[in-house]
């Protein structure tokens, strides 16, 4: 019984607390409103003055956008290139060290090692090796062209999802017969002044004719680099230009049926080469296993690092449009002197005159943080179009918000000591301001 009366009488004083919690917030509503008024009055009523003030911010959130948006765009383009590999290819390299480079020897692979990977390893497919071949230029008519050319089989279609835009690939019967035919990337078409459809034509490498059965379809550039200048003809073919090289300069190139079991092929794939090259358990490897998802992941990780820092150096501009914010914000604190001594007067409370200022600055911060990614997006575009063959520029999501949050956190730090000195103010001091 006496824990009920207890409870009754605390009611009305629980109602009451509730009243003045409710009261408060909607104080503190009001006063946001109001400041929020109070500042947007104020930079409307000093246009020029309030644009000078946010020109630091505008550039520097401008700047930050624009090498944001072309870097990623960038990085958007060269990571499309590195996903038509596939997530599950894996590459045979050689690989030279430099202490046996010093002393004149390079490691190859062996054509033995083709077959090892055939019949000795479980799960993988589309093997194909690529081997570089040394001819100079091909000719059509009068016309030359300069390029990449290689060796390979029907399998590099699979492997790297090179497919042609006309004609046909090489096909398991050009290997087998070393005829003598070649598939041309677009480029090469271009540079020879060839048809759209040059199927059947002839050209010539070296002193050997080779029919041409097909074009690429066209990749396009990065960096600068033309990804369709090269000429592919059947494997066995390219052995011929080799000589009398016993050990010909080649990469092995395959799939791994199970993407789960990229890392386990990867290891049964060093041990199988390991033995059939005799090395010993001390001896480094003399080739590598690269992945192809490895190379996309590296890439990211620096143009990411590359991100971060170059947004960082030009992002230093924004601390420098914050300490203009701060000494405008000083300044108008000088200028309105009297008014804050007669809101004093009349009952302002101290965190009211702080908080007018306080959102005044990081208003000021907002909207010339929102006129510089404007700007960013425009200058972006602009000097990406004026670049030839260069990616769209892309801008994610957290280079956008991050740079609003900045600027507002920018606003507010620098805005502090203004708001604070305003807030300080004592009634009969400001008034008494001349």
């Amino acid at each position: 019984m006496a824990e009920s009366i207890a409870a009754q009488a605390g009611a009305p004083m629980q109602d009451a607390d509730a009243l003045q919690e409710g009261s408060a917030s909607r104080r503190l509503f009001y006063a946001l409103q109001e400041s929020l008024r109070s500042a947007l009055a104020a930079i409307t009523a000093h246009r020029l003055r309030s644009f000078l003030t946010m020109l630091g911010i505008i550039i520097g959130v401008a700047s930050v956008i624009c090498v944001i948006a072309l870097v990623q765009g960038l990085q958007s383009r060269i990571s499309q290139l590195f996903e038509g590999l596939g997530s599950s290819t894996l590459t045979l390299v050689a690989d030279t060290s430099l202490e046996d480079r010093l002393r004149g020897k390079v490691n190859r692979l062996r054509l033995t090692d083709l077959d090892e990977l055939r019949y000795r390893i479980d799960g993988i497919s589309h093997i194909t090796p690529v081997l570089p071949v040394s001819v100079g230029q091909v000719t059509w008519g009068s016309q030359s062209a300069a390029g990449q050319f290689f060796g390979t089989t029907g399998s590099l279609q699979d492997v790297q999802h090179l497919f042609p835009r006309t004609g046909r690939f090489i096909t398991t019967s050009d290997d087998a017969s070393r005829r003598r035919v070649v598939v041309l990337g677009d480029k090469i078409r271009k540079d020879l002044k060839m048809p759209e459809r040059p199927e059947g034509q002839f050209v010539q490498l070296g002193r050997e004719w080779f029919k041409v059965i097909g074009v690429m379809e066209p990749r396009g550039e990065v960096l600068g680099q033309n990804l369709d200048g090269f000429m592919l003809m059947p494997f066995e073919t390219a052995l011929a230009f080799t000589g009398t090289q016993v050990q010909p300069d080649f990469q092995v190139s395959f799939a791994v049926d199970d993407p789960d079991a990229v890392e386990n092929v990867k290891q049964r794939v060093i041990a199988l080469i390991r033995r059939a090259h005799g090395l010993g358990r001390d001896d480094p490897n003399d080739f590598t296993v690269q992945a192809s998802d490895s190379i996309s992941k590296t890439f990211g990780q620096i143009m990411s690092t590359v991100t971060l820092v170059v947004a960082s150096v030009v992002g230093i501009s924004l601390l420098v449009g914050g300490i203009g914010i701060m000494n405008i914000m000083l300044v108008s604190v000088t200028e309105r002197t009297r008014e804050i001594g007669i809101a004093k007067a009349l009952g302002a409370p101290r965190h009211y005159i702080l908080l007018q200022f306080l959102i005044e600055a990081m208003v000021l911060a907002v909207i010339g943080g929102l006129i510089g990614m404007v700007i960013g997006f425009a200058l972006a575009y602009g000097v990406a179009s004026m670049i030839p063959e260069f990616p769209s520029p892309s801008v994610p999501w957290w280079a956008v918000v991050g740079s609003a949050l900045f600027s507002m956190l920018i606003g507010m730090i620098f805005g502090i000591l203004p708001a604070s000195k305003a807030a300080n103010l004592t009634p009969i001091d400001a008034l008494r301001y001349e």
